[in-house]
């Protein structure tokens, strides 16, 4: 992680009061990132000194940006709406690396190729971590595919 967080502070976990409502933390300190779709910034960092891993901050609207607290990772924390936490966020830096098998098949397709170097770079980390984190060999190549088919009806 880099060595200066964005964020080190404590928040209050809140809830979207819709059906199926998200629990989050608003992070009033960031602004959303003017360069990236819906504002949207990946960060990574912790809750309570539990690791978050790579996530985004989104949008709440009128410049604000929250962070999601998934119900697994409350269970973990074992908090919840009407709680306090301490998080600590960075900003995002990790290079893309392309997995070897996503590679080769690029590889193969230039067209595809192609059409993955013109992504953004947040598009191209979101698919890298969907296929980094398949939970299976199957489901590995399954999104492969995915990504490849999407990236051949892009050209």
């Amino acid at each position: 992680m880099p060595a200066t967080p964005l964020i080190a502070s404590q928040y209050l976990l809140e809830r979207f009061q819709a059906k199926g409502g998200w629990t989050y933390a608003y992070i009033p300190e960031v602004s959303p990132d003017p360069g990236k779709a819906f504002g949207w910034l990946r960060v990574t960092g912790t809750i309570d000194g539990i690791d978050i891993g790579l996530t985004r901050l989104m949008p709440m609207g009128q410049g604000r940006l929250f962070l999601p607290v998934k119900a697994a990772l409350q269970k973990k924390l074992k908090k919840k709406e009407g709680d306090q936490v301490y998080i600590v966020l960075y900003r995002d830096t990790t290079p893309v690396i392309v997995p070897e098998e996503l590679q080769a098949c690029l590889e193969d397709e230039p067209a595809a190729l192609e059409a993955f170097h013109r992504l953004p770079e947040d598009r191209q980390k979101t698919i890298i971590t969907s296929i980094n984190t398949a939970d299976t060999p199957q489901l590995q190549t399954k999104r492969i595919l995915e990504t490849m088919a999407s990236l051949l009806k892009k050209k």
